[in-house]
């Protein structure tokens, strides 16, 4: 692991348990490479192309693993290419308590056998609560450890 990884925030790590929600809105704010930030709210996720991934699972620091689930939503890698125009590399994904995560774009393009992430906003066929997240990066990979799931995005950060 380089030193640049050693001190980022937004590499996969331990996290507290964050039993309540940051606050009532679940708009997040969207920085992108090009034009001014957005907001980014449930509905405008809710018209872009759908996608479901089944058999996933919510992996919660300090509150086990529940599921399995099916979950709605629209890929990661949909979401920005519907918002950036030109060239990027990376995606931060971070709650409002300021948790996160990264992923490379080349991750996004070949997704795992157990499917893409997703910006979750439904939970099998209904909308998620603002306690189960109301937006919630979904890992369907992820089984024990809660370093990808993302619960109360605030901001997504689309880096060159």
């Amino acid at each position: 692991m380089s030193d640049e990884h050693e001190h980022d925030p937004l590499q996969p790590h331990s996290h507290d348990p964050n039993p309540e929600p940051p606050g009532e809105d679940a708009a997040f704010v969207l920085t992108r490479p090009e034009g001014a930030p957005l907001t980014i709210t449930v509905a405008q996720l809710q018209a872009l192309p759908g996608a479901a991934v089944r058999e996933c699972y919510i992996v919660s620091t300090g509150h086990g693993t529940s599921g399995p689930f099916t979950f709605g939503g629209v890929t990661l890698y949909e979401f920005v290419q519907s918002y950036v125009a030109g060239a990027w590399s990376q995606v931060e994904v971070i709650s409002g308590d300021g948790f996160g995560t990264r992923v490379d774009r080349a991750e996004l393009l070949l997704p795992g056998p157990a499917g893409p992430l997703l910006l979750a906003h439904t939970i099998d066929g209904r909308p998620l609560t603002r306690a189960e997240g109301l937006v919630r990066l979904i890992d369907p990979g992820e089984r024990d450890d809660a370093l990808r799931q993302v619960k109360w995005i605030g901001r997504i950060n689309i880096l060159p």
